[in-house]
């Protein structure tokens, strides 16, 4: 159960970001493409199932965030956080493309500190 949760997981985290990196792409080229409706709903969707696993990965493993047994997933959490915040800047709210573009590379940057904590477990902010 814990494998397959794991590697869903997983593949949830890849197609969410690969759609990520795809809106922008399209955004940046003010492509009609980016109005369609399978990149408006999908990323919902393939976000909605990469918390679930997520969760549920929690009640399997036994690690829950903000206890003191589990910092580095508390920490993970937090990158998330980043990566969305600054995903909708990229997306949504940034002003001009420069902004955009500074916050798409941030967004990624955060998701790249978030594998490193997963797979290390060990936490890099708090200590």
């Amino acid at each position: 159960m814990y494998l397959g949760l794991k590697y869903f997981h997983i593949l949830t985290i890849v197609v969410s970001v690969a759609l990520f990196c795809l809106r922008y792409g399209l955004m940046m080229l003010n492509s009609q493409v980016l109005h369609h409706r399978f990149l408006k709903v999908a990323p919902h969707v393939i976000d909605t199932l990469l918390l679930l696993s997520g969760v549920a990965l929690c009640v399997v493993t036994g690690f829950i965030p903000f206890t003191s047994e589990a910092v580095w997933l508390t920490e993970k959490l937090m990158c998330m956080l980043a990566y969305i915040a600054l995903g909708v800047f990229a997306l949504k709210l940034g002003k001009n493309k420069l902004l955009r573009s500074l916050a798409f590379l941030g967004a990624l940057g955060w998701v790249v500190m978030a594998a490193k904590i997963s797979l290390t477990k060990l936490p890099i902010l708090m200590h």
